[in-house]
């Protein structure tokens, strides 16, 4: 198969769909690479490395997706990249297309088969190619959180972890997941004051295991949701509905009762974000405030620590794309339920059923969709 990486090109995106370790898998295993030139230029990746490797250098993103079966990306395709799609070629990228119309739209007409990571599922159930960057995202909630505190940034002025005698910040993070307990590990770390909230007894039981109490668990209803919020300094959203819209769980009603230079880190954004008056930024103009809270809501955290981001996200995407070269998408994901599980768009069928309610369209099974492929 003739595998391509385009250089990204959203907001400080400096991220790479393959390395060039994953490239040298996939060149001796007979498949071609097509890298865009300078694609790893932003995670200090030179052309000469990926040629090393196997990789054939192509000029522009045109002739990436002109010469290529399948498309490796890290974050979704903009208008201009999804217009170069053909029939039949496969994407295999993050997609969070709940949020989305025009890039659902775009995806269907275009004809293509789309894989996202983000539906991809393991056999517990578990996201195994969004796991990495969740992991990312929520740890760098926490410095982003910290950023946002400090007074040149019309936080509150207030220091984390404080000092001796003065009592740290207040961080309460909503969701026990992955995003959740990275935080959690961090806020702890700088010794703020954690609260985390779950709808799921045996999360919190889990969280309150592994910080041997030094976190509060709470259970999440909207009596504690309100109660905490209000009472935080910095709450951090992770909250995560596979595939589909994050449920806006922090109302604007609550983001006003919160105090003056108090701050949000929504870090469900890709998925529409889990408070009320949350609005996707990016790197270069990363917040804005509401009612004299400050919201950071960028909607690709990890590439600000690209390089990091880059290896550990190819950690777990290379068994899925040597899976899709070596046997065709058809039979990979006639193979594999759980990566047919990250089916979004074939041949003009939407196939996520959770992207379907999210906009009101037509969806059909995604077995069903590719046996008739």
């Amino acid at each position: 198969m003739i595998i391509g990486v385009p250089s990204e090109i959203k907001n400080h995106e400096y991220r790479v769909g393959l390395v060039p370790a994953s490239v040298q898998e996939l060149t001796a295993r007979g498949h071609k690479v097509n890298i865009q030139a300078g694609a790893g230029l932003g995670i200090n990746i030179d052309d000469a490395a990926y040629q090393k490797a196997g990789a054939n250098i192509v000029g522009s993103a045109q002739d990436v997706f002109a010469g290529s079966e399948m498309i490796v990306k890290v974050k979704e395709p903009l208008a201009q990249e999804r217009a170069m799609l053909k029939e039949d070629q496969l994407l295999f990228t993050y997609l969070h297309l709940a949020p989305d119309v025009p890039q659902t739209d775009d995806l269907i007409d275009s004809g293509a088969v789309c894989v996202a990571y983000e539906t991809v599922t393991s056999n517990t159930g578990a996201l195994p190619l969004l796991a990495p960057m969740s992991e990312v995202a929520g740890r760098m909630a926490i410095q982003a959180g910290a950023h946002c505190l400090e007074k040149s940034n019309l936080g509150r002025g207030m220091l984390l972890g404080g000092v001796s005698g003065v009592e740290p910040a207040k961080v309460v993070i909503i969701g026990g997941g992955v995003v959740g307990r990275n935080a959690a590990q961090m806020a702890v770390g700088m010794y703020a004051d954690v609260a985390v909230l779950d709808n799921n007894i045996d999360t919190l039981r889990q969280i309150d295991a592994q910080f041997s109490g030094r976190v509060k668990t709470v259970f999440s209803n909207q009596y504690n949701l309100e109660k905490y919020v209000a009472d935080a300094d910095l709450v951090i959203g992770g909250v995560l509905i596979p595939g589909a819209a994050a449920p806006k769980l922090v109302t604007r009603a609550m983001i006003s009762g919160m105090k003056p230079g108090s701050a949000i880190v929504d870090v469900a954004i890709d998925q529409g974000g889990c408070f009320e008056t949350s609005v996707a930024t990016t790197h270069a103009e990363p917040t804005f405030i509401v009612d004299d809270v400050v919201h950071y809501c960028v909607a690709n955290m990890p590439g600000a620590v690209a390089r990091t981001s880059t290896f550990a996200l190819n950690n777990a995407t290379l068994p899925f794309v040597l899976q899709l070269a070596n046997q065709g998408y058809k039979q990979a994901l006639l193979a594999n339920p759980h990566l047919l599980n990250g089916l979004n768009v074939i041949h003009g069928k939407l196939t996520n059923q959770s992207v379907g309610e999210s906009q009101a369209k037509q969806y059909i099974e995604a077995l069903s969709a590719i046996k008739a492929a």
